[in-house]
């Protein structure tokens, strides 16, 4: 039976409860007696039954300022020791005397200037209460057999060579409830779950320092979480055209930052991917995964040229493998045109519609989404509209005709040395060559997009592109279509993402997207 001492001693009064562990940061801004007592009496205010303080000082003015039993200890570094808590009998004088209730100590098997037994003979003659910190189970049985009243798993995971674990021991704390004295479960605690976990496993009390009296911990835990969430979402994309290179980090619908250089030539040379790699160096480690979005026929990760007119690039080229290799990354590479109909699909003007995009640009290409998924093709030639020869007469393809290239060209051949934007402006101003040039482009793509509605039957159609996108065009494409029965007439619209569709869709398809 227990004296009546016993069962009011401060072990009786930490049973089933928390205790604090009250040590700020070592010359954190709550490094100091007024820090320390505040989180002591907060602590208590909201239901920590005990508090475990470091140094004499700290202890005597938490003992005057709460009502509970407190765990006092001493920490020193030391040369010839790694022995830091209570090391000496005079630290077990100085916490006595500042009036702790239960004195804690190193009582791992290391190297130390004071024996265990001879720090828990003092303790003991001082009327206070001896706490073994303990790394493993022989630390615990050593210390019951020299008398300690109260173990605890303080130490453990902290005297090795290794990394520290992140979680706590609970199996040293289903040891130490064997040993017929109370467990206190200390270190790492830093959940409520993993302290419910403590006390199922046997603890008598459980010890919570920094998760809760060490702010600059917890902030470092939630501005790491936080800043890996963001990684987690965050791809770098490349944009590959003809003529520029776009580099950019994307998460969701958002460009974080961009980068435009000419497109490199000859492309896919030696030292071509470790060039693209190096124009998004300073970026490693903000991205998870890396989406190229590139001109021309990619299937299965290579490469080829659908048009070299428009972008020369080695048969079957390893796009996909090439620039993993170079970034250390995991690469889904893609069309740039489907790319950019999954990015109007995912975050653009076609959210969750089945969908084809066209772009009208340089050259000419598209995608197609139907049923939630990105239509590739069984050589991922889906959406590749500009390669389609045209028919009635008519020589060419679609792209030498309705788009850039094809416009650039028949201005040339009616002496206007022009790009395609020259031709749209010339044609806004309303010159007759250029009237000429822009209306053909447009009754072109208008009789291929109602070949196309009969096809695919999509509930929209997308236009991008820099020509596609240009002022006047998507109304010029509606008046042509006006002339076709309106069951085969397509609804047009033009697309939301402009210039970014393509690196957000490669972006959400390299995390899974399509």
């Amino acid at each position: 039976m227990r004296t009546e001492g016993e069962a009011n001693g401060p072990l009786a009064r930490l049973a089933g409860g928390l205790v604090v562990s009250c040590q700020p940061v070592s010359g954190g801004p709550f490094d100091g007696v007024e820090g320390v007592v505040a989180f002591a009496r907060a602590a208590v205010a909201a239901g920590a039954v005990g508090l475990r303080i470091e140094g004499a000082a700290n202890v005597a003015a938490v003992v005057q300022a709460c009502g509970v039993p407190v765990i006092g200890l001493v920490k020193r570094d030391l040369v010839h020791s790694a022995v830091r808590i209570t090391p000496f009998l005079e630290d077990v004088q100085a916490l006595a005397d500042a009036g702790a209730a239960i004195i804690a100590f190193d009582a791992t098997a290391r190297s130390r200037p004071v024996p265990v037994a001879a720090l828990i003979g003092a303790v003991k003659a001082r009327g206070r209460v001896a706490m073994a910190d303990c790394a493993t189970i022989v630390d615990g049985r050593h210390a019951v057999a020299a008398g300690a009243d109260v173990v605890g798993s303080t130490m453990a995971g902290y005297t090795g060579n290794g990394p520290v674990p992140m979680l706590p021991d609970l199996v040293l704390v289903r040891e130490l409830a064997q040993l017929g004295r109370p467990v206190f479960a200390e270190g790492r605690y830093n959940t409520p779950e993993l302290a419910a976990a403590a006390m199922r496993a046997g603890a008598s009390a459980v010890v919570v320092g920094s998760a809760i009296t060490r702010p600059e911990h917890v902030t470092g835990w939630f501005a790491a979480a936080v800043a890996q969430a963001v990684r987690a979402e965050t791809v770098l994309a490349y944009d590959i055209g003809g003529t520029k290179t776009l580099a950019a980090l994307v998460r969701g619908q958002e460009v974080l930052e961009r980068r435009i250089v000419p497109t490199a030539h000859p492309v896919g040379g030696a030292g071509w991917p470790e060039g693209l790699a190096g124009l998004a160096a300073d970026w490693a480690g903000q991205y998870r995964a890396v989406g190229i979005a590139a001109s021309g026929l990619v299937a299965e990760g290579r490469w080829s040229a659908l048009n070299p007119g428009v972008l020369g690039i080695p048969a079957g080229y390893a796009l996909q493998d090439r620039m993993a290799a170079a970034l250390g990354v995991g690469v889904t590479a893609v069309n740039d045109a489907q790319a950019a109909a999954w990015g109007e699909y995912r975050h653009g003007a076609g959210q969750g519609r089945d969908l084809v995009f066209i772009t009208v640009s340089t050259g000419l290409g598209g995608g197609i989404v139907a049923g939630g998924r990105l239509l590739r093709g069984a050589r991922g030639l889906a959406g590749n509209f500009g390669q389609a020869p045209l028919t009635g007469g008519l020589a060419g393809t679609l792209e030498s005709t309705a788009c850039g290239v094809g416009m650039a060209a028949a201005a040339r051949a009616a002496g206007h040395d022009v790009d395609a934007q020259g031709v749209v402006a010339a044609a806004r101003a309303g010159e007759r060559w250029a009237e000429a040039i822009v209306q053909a482009a447009v009754d072109t793509l208008a009789a291929a997009l109602v070949g196309l509605q009969l096809a695919v039957d999509p509930e929209l159609m997308l236009i991008g592109g820099g020509v596609g996108l240009s002022e006047g065009f998507v109304e010029r494409l509606r008046a042509a279509l006006a002339g076709y029965p309106a069951v085969e007439v397509p609804e047009i619209q033009s697309a939301g993402l402009g210039a970014d569709a393509g690196v957000i869709g490669a972006a959400d398809l390299a995390l899974g997207g399509g």
